[in-house]
C-alpha cells in the first residue's frame, strides 16, 4: 500500500480545513475488490468514517479533520489490512491496498508502527479534538448556549456565566473557524447567539503553539469542520428532535442531508424557549425568559475534477429578558434584549498538481444587538443598538515538498461598526457624582445620548512549514498583522514549536514559543473610546489614572510552553503542559453603571502561569473516560491603559499594584465517562466538574449582610480569603440514552439527562468589578427524542 499518489477522478478536498483520502483495493493479482469495507478512525478523538469500494475497487473519504488516523480495509475471503495515515493538508492523499487471500494471510497485517497510537508524534503544542458522537452524548443542559459547554471539558478553561469560557487566563480571546469563516465576536448568551452544536462534524481546539494561519483572538482557537451530505449515499436523509426540560424549557431541531451527483447538501434548523434563558444574578430566577432560533445551510458543488466550491449560509436570533435583582424586580424592571446575526460565505479549492492546492474564502457576517429599557429600571435605565459587520477575504497556497508541508496566505478584514446608546439615572447611589448630575431623571435631567460610526481593517500575511524528520517534528510559522481601527497596531509574530518522539516508550516531548497580537473586542468599542463617555468619569478616576478614556490598543503576548505526551500500557495516554504568558495592554470588560451593557478596557500588563493535564482512556470494556486538570495564576498590573473606566470604588484596586484578576483559579477538574455496551442498544454518559472558585470582589461581609439583594449569597463566597473567592463547587451531570435500530440504521433515540444532579447551590462570580454576580443553574431534568429518516 502506498500513500501520496495522485488519482484524477471526480472529487477532492472539500474545504480549506479538511482532508480527502482515496485509494484502490485489489487482490493479489491486481484485480479490483468491490464492496470492501474501509474504516478510517482516530481512537482519541472518536472520529470514524466508514465507506465501501465501488465496482472498480475505489473508495473515497471526504471532509476529514486534520489528524493522524488508522486505516483498516477488509473484504470477505481476504485478509484485512491496517496502517497509519497522516492527513494534515487539503491536498488529496491516496492509500491503495492489495489484500492477501484469507487462507494464505490468515491474519491482520498490522505492524507496530501502523497500530493505533495513543500519542501524536507531530503535535508541537496543546491540541485536542472531539467528534460529533462525543458532542451529542456529552451531558449538557437542555437549551445549552452551544459549543462553549463542550469546550469547557478540555483543560485550560475557566467557566463563567452565560456560557463564557476563559482560555488560559484570557477574556474574550477565543476564535471559532467554521469551514474557513473566522468568528471572533463574543458568543456568550448576552452578546450573541452561540454556534449550533448540531452542525459540527468535529472540533479541533488549539490553546498552545497556535499555527500562524490563525490570528485576531488566539488564546483559544476552535477549528470546526461541519457536516456534509456528500458520502451519505442517499438523496435525502435526516433527523428531527424534540426536547423538554425544567424552567419551561422546550426546543426542536430538524436536519436534512443528501447528495445528487456532484452536489451535496446539509441543512439544520433549531428553536428553543426557556424561562431561565440566562444565568440569574440572585438565588431567585427573576424576569429571565427567552427564546432563540438558528438555521444553517451548506452546499458542496464539485465544479470539476480539480475544483470544488462550498456555499454556506447561517443565521440566528434570540430575544430575552435580562436577569435582574430582587430590588429591580420589585420596582418593575423588565429590560429586554434582541440579538440577531447572519453570515454567508463561499469556499473554493483547486488542485494544481499531486502535491499542491490553492484555496480561497470570501465571507460576510453581521451581528445586531438591541437593548430595550423598561419603566421600572433602577438605578439606571438604558437603551442600545449596536451593529457590527465583518467582511473577510483570504487566499492560501498549500504544498507538500518532501518532508515539508507548507501553507502560506493573505487575509483581509473590513469591520464597519455603529453604536447608539443612551441612559438616565433613576435611583440612588450616584449623588456624589457631579459628572452624572445632568442625566439624573429624578431631578429633571436629560438622558445621555451617544451615537458613533466607524470602520476598521485588519490585513494579515502568514507562512507555516511543518517538517517531519525521523523522530523530530518542527512547526515553523511567521505571521504579520496590520490593524487599524481607532488605533494602529503592527506586529511580526514568530510561532515555532518542536517535538521529539521516543517511539519505544510511547513518549513525545515538545516545546514552543508564540508571539501573538490579540486585536481589541469590537463590541461597544466606539463607546468605550469616546470623549462623550469619558466626560462621565469621576474626577478621582481622571486624577488617579491621568485620563478617563483612551483608544484600546491590541494586546501583545509572548507565550512559552513545554509539554509531554505519554502512552500508558497501550490503553491510555496522558498529555501534560506548562505555560507562561506575558502580555501588554491586557484586555478585559467593564459594566456601564450597572446597565448590563459591557464595554472593553485594558490594563497595563498581565502574567499568567498555568499547568494542565489530560488523561484519556479511549476504550476499555465499553467505557471511555477523560480527566482534565487545570491550574493557572493570573496577575494583572495597573494602571488602566485604554477604554473607559467609571468605577470610582475600584480605583484603589486598579492603582495599588499587581493584583489577582477574577480569571484566576487554583484548580479545576472535569471527568467525563461514556459507557456503550457493544451488544446493547443503550449508553450512559456522566460528567463531574470541580472548580475551586474564581476571584470575587473584595466586598465587606458586614455590608453585604445588610444588602437584601446579595446577603443570601454570603454562604457561597469566601470574602475573608486573600484574595477573596467564590466557594468551591462540584457539579455532576448525567445522561442516559436508548437507540432503536433497524436493519441498517438507527430509527429513533431517546435521551434522559440531569444537570447539576445533586442540586448544588453555587455562584460563578460575586460582585466582580468586571462581570458582576451570576448564580449556577439549579438541578434541571430534561428529555430528548430523535427520529431518523
Amino acid at each position: 500500500m502506498r500513500l501520496g499518489a495522485f488519482v484524477l477522478i471526480p472529487a477532492l478536498a472539500l474545504a480549506q480545513t479538511s482532508a480527502t483520502l482515496t485509494g484502490r483495493v485489489t487482490d493479489p493479482g491486481g484485480l479490483a475488490i468491490p464492496a470492501a469495507e474501509v474504516v478510517l478512525e482516530n481512537l482519541l478523538t472518536g472520529a470514524s468514517f466508514r465507506v465501501e469500494t465501488n465496482a472498480a475497487g475505489i473508495y473515497r473519504i471526504t471532509n476529514i479533520p486534520f489528524q493522524d488516523y488508522t486505516l483498516r480495509i477488509s473484504a470477505g475471503g481476504f485478509g484485512a489490512s491496517a496502517r497509519r495515515v497522516s492527513l494534515r493538508t487539503n491536498i488529496e492523499q491516496t492509500a491503495d491496498a492489495a489484500l492477501s487471500i484469507a487462507d494464505v494471510a490468515g491474519r491482520i497485517s498490522v505492524s507496530a508502527t501502523e497500530a493505533l497510537e495513543l500519542v501524536d508524534p507531530q503535535e508541537t503544542g496543546t491540541r485536542a479534538a472531539l467528534s460529533r458522537t462525543a458532542i451529542e452524548r456529552t451531558p449538557t443542559p437542555a437549551g445549552t448556549r452551544g459549543l462553549e459547554t463542550v469546550l469547557a471539558s478540555f483543560p485550560g478553561f475557566a467557566v463563567n456565566a452565560n456560557g463564557a469560557i476563559h482560555p488560559r487566563g484570557a477574556h474574550n480571546q477565543m476564535t471559532y473557524i467554521v469551514d474557513g469563516l473566522p468568528i471572533s465576536d463574543q458568543l456568550t448568551g448576552s452578546f450573541a447567539s452561540s454556534l449550533d452544536p448540531s452542525i459540527v462534524q468535529t472540533i479541533e481546539l488549539f490553546t498552545g503553539n497556535v499555527p500562524a494561519a490563525y490570528g485576531n483572538k488566539v488564546s483559544g482557537v476552535a477549528q470546526i469542520t461541519t457536516r456534509s451530505g456528500l458520502g451519505s449515499g442517499r438523496r435525502f436523509t435526516g433527523m428531527t428532535e424534540a426536547q423538554a426540560a425544567g424552567f419551561g424549557t422546550g426546543g426542536s431541531t430538524t436536519q436534512a442531508a443528501g447528495e445528487f451527483g456532484r452536489i451535496g447538501y446539509f441543512a439544520t434548523f433549531s428553536a428553543l424557549k426557556s424561562n431561565r434563558f440566562l444565568d440569574s444574578v440572585s438565588l431567585d430566577n427573576l424576569h429571565n425568559g427567552g427564546n432563540a432560533e438558528r438555521g444553517y445551510v451548506k452546499i458542496d458543488y464539485q465544479a470539476s475534477a480539480r475544483e470544488v466550491v462550498r456555499l454556506h449560509a447561517m443565521a440566528g436570533r434570540s430575544s430575552f429578558q435580562l436577569a435582574n435583582l430582587g430590588s429591580q424586580h420589585a420596582a418593575g424592571q423588565d429590560q429586554r434584549q434582541l440579538l440577531r446575526d447572519s453570515a454567508a460565505w463561499i469556499g473554493w479549492v483547486r488542485t494544481v498538481d499531486a502535491n499542491t492546492t490553492v484555496d480561497a474564502t470570501a465571507a460576510w457576517r453581521t451581528s445586531i444587538a438591541q437593548l430595550y429599557g423598561s419603566p421600572g429600571d433602577t438605578p439606571v435605565t438604558a437603551d442600545q443598538a449596536r451593529h457590527l459587520s465583518t467582511s473577510t477575504v483570504n487566499a492560501n497556497v498549500n504544498a507538500i515538498r518532501g518532508a515539508h508541508t507548507w501553507r502560506s496566505g493573505l487575509s483581509w478584514q473590513h469591520i464597519p461598526l455603529s453604536e447608539d446608546f443612551s441612559f438616565g439615572i433613576t435611583g440612588a447611589g450616584f449623588e456624589n457624582r457631579p459628572t452624572l448630575a445632568p442625566f439624573d431623571l429624578r431631578q429633571g435631567g436629560r438622558r445621555f445620548v451617544f451615537s458613533g460610526r466607524a470602520s476598521g481593517n485588519l490585513a494579515s500575511a502568514h507562512v507555516q512549514d511543518n517538517v517531519r524528520l525521523g523522530r523530530w517534528s518542527f512547526a515553523l510559522g511567521l505571521r504579520y498583522d496590520a490593524y487599524r481601527f481607532l488605533v494602529k497596531g503592527y506586529q511580526w509574530q514568530p510561532r515555532a514549536g518542536i517535538a521529539y518522539h521516543i517511539a519505544p516508550t510511547g513518549t513525545v516531548l515538545r516545546a514552543s514559543y508564540n508571539r501573538n497580537l490579540q486585536t481589541p473586542p469590537n463590541e461597544n468599542l466606539l463607546l468605550s473610546a469616546s470623549p462623550e463617555a469619558a466626560a462621565l468619569a469621576p474626577a478621582r478616576v481622571r486624577q488617579t489614572l491621568g485620563t478617563a478614556a483612551l483608544g484600546i490598543r491590541p494586546e501583545r503576548q509572548d507565550v512559552f510552553e513545554v509539554g509531554l505526551q505519554q502512552a500508558i500500557g497501550g490503553r491510555a495516554s496522558v498529555n501534560l503542559a506548562y505555560y507562561h504568558k506575558r502580555s501588554q495592554d491586557q484586555q478585559d470588560n467593564d459594566n456601564f453603571l450597572n446597565t448590563g451593557v459591557i464595554f472593553p478596557l485594558t490594563l497595563s500588563r498581565i502574567r499568567v502561569n498555568g499547568a494542565e493535564a489530560r488523561l484519556n482512556l479511549p476504550a476499555w470494556r465499553s467505557v471511555s473516560t477523560t480527566v482534565s486538570l487545570t491550574h493557572y495564576r493570573a496577575i494583572s498590573t495597573p494602571p488602566f491603559t485604554g477604554g473607559l473606566f467609571l468605577n470610582e470604588g475600584a480605583v484603589d484596586a486598579l492603582t495599588g499594584g499587581p493584583f489577582v484578576i477574577d480569571h484566576d483559579q487554583t484548580l479545576s477538574m472535569q471527568a467525563t465517562s461514556f459507557y456503550s455496551p457493544s451488544r446493547l442498544p443503550f449508553w450512559i454518559s456522566t460528567s463531574v466538574r470541580y472548580d475551586s472558585g474564581l476571584v470575587s470582589n473584595p466586598s465587606d461581609p458586614a455590608v453585604v449582610a445588610l444588602d437584601p439583594d446579595y446577603s443570601g449569597l454570603l454562604p457561597y463566597v469566601r470574602l475573608g480569603d486573600s484574595p477573596p473567592r467564590v466557594a468551591p463547587r462540584t457539579i455532576q451531570d448525567v445522561a442516559v440514552g436508548y437507540t432503536r435500530k433497524g436493519s441498517d440504521k438507527a430509527l429513533w433515540e431517546i435521551q434522559l439527562q440531569a444537570t447539576n444532579l445533586w442540586n448544588r447551590t453555587a455562584v460563578y462570580n460575586f460582585q466582580s468589578i468586571f462581570v458582576g454576580t451570576r448564580v449556577v443553574q439549579p438541578r434541571t431534568v430534561g428529555v430528548r427524542i430523535r427520529w431518523f429518516f
